[in-house]
């Protein structure tokens, strides 16, 4: 209840300086401009190797709200919430304009945005859009294999590696992977048994470089319910055992769908902050440290 109450209380006070600050606004900017929201990660404090809740009041509250992705140029941030009037999931985007954050829109889910390293396309599972010129292109389709496989969540490296997941039945979902060879897409493989091991493996998210790949799954010696694991790439191209990130990061409730901002600095995920049925999910973020002092010397 404290932490609800503390929610409310800055939500209230971000409104009312936002209503005061929106008056000096320079009428040509867009009305939803707030200006308190002004610098890197819409002005919010750097977390420590401690997660904090990512921007309370305004990205996480006592709702439902996943997955918070920024694009490349770290202009633009996009996160996944729950309407609390249509009970629909919806998309919400906000944009940085003259170093201060404002919503921009809001459009219903398709998918769980993921962008690739260059910025040119946004993956939405087994769909995806162009950038143009003018903004973002119509819904593609990746096509035959992809449109076979329930896929909840895409990423890439810069090397064009697709790494998706599946929904799956009763979470023996798989997690695969398809490189960009010579410019042909190879049809997808699962990954190995140190990432396909356990029970509801999902929400797959490969390093730019594919040095690492972040993923939630269930398995012996976890913390309860999803954990967030990783694994390295070894020297001879394998991928390592699977490591639990730790108790500062995985409780005993759901953590999943980790990733890591573009400029490499933060890790960010979800953690049910509510029931069994989900009415609660917040986005939670930490230094991103916290996975090179995981990883073997």
């Amino acid at each position: 209840m404290k932490r609800f109450s503390s929610s409310i209380i800055l939500l209230s006070a971000f409104l009312v300086a936002g209503c005061a600050a929106n008056q000096a606004l320079d009428a040509k900017e867009p009305a939803q401009i707030r200006s308190n929201l002004q610098g890197p990660y819409l002005g919010q404090k750097p977390p420590s190797l401690t997660p904090e809740a990512f921007a309370l009041g305004i990205v996480s509250t006592n709702g439902w709200e996943y997955g918070v992705f920024f694009t490349p140029d770290m202009e633009e941030m996009y996160f996944l919430r729950e309407n609390e009037e249509t009970e629909k999931h919806e998309t919400v985007v906000f944009q940085n304009k003259n170093d201060r954050w404002y919503e921009s829109g809001r459009s219903p889910r398709v998918g769980q945005p993921f962008f690739s390293p260059d910025g040119k396309t946004m993956h939405l599972g087994k769909r995806y859009k162009d950038r143009t010129k003018a903004g973002w292109s119509e819904i593609k389709n990746l096509g035959s294999p992809f449109e076979e496989i329930s896929i909840m969540r895409l990423t890439s490296s810069a090397k064009g590696t697709f790494v998706f997941d599946e929904v799956g039945t009763d979470g023996d979902g798989v997690i695969r992977y398809s490189r960009l060879i010579d410019g042909k897409r190879e049809d997808p493989r699962p990954l190995p048994k140190e990432i396909n091991t356990g029970t509801w493996n999902a929400h797959p998210f490969i390093a730019s470089d594919e040095s690492y790949i972040l993923w939630d799954g269930k398995r012996q010696g976890g913390y309860g319910d999803s954990d967030i694991y990783l694994s390295f790439r070894q020297q001879d191209g394998s991928w390592g055992e699977a490591i639990n990130l730790g108790d500062k990061i995985n409780t005993d409730a759901w953590e999943a769908g980790a990733s890591v901002t573009p400029d490499g600095k933060y890790l960010f995920f979800n953690r049910n902050m509510g029931s069994e049925k989900y009415e609660n999910v917040d986005v939670f973020w930490v230094d991103a440290q916290v996975i090179e002092n995981l990883r073997p010397e």
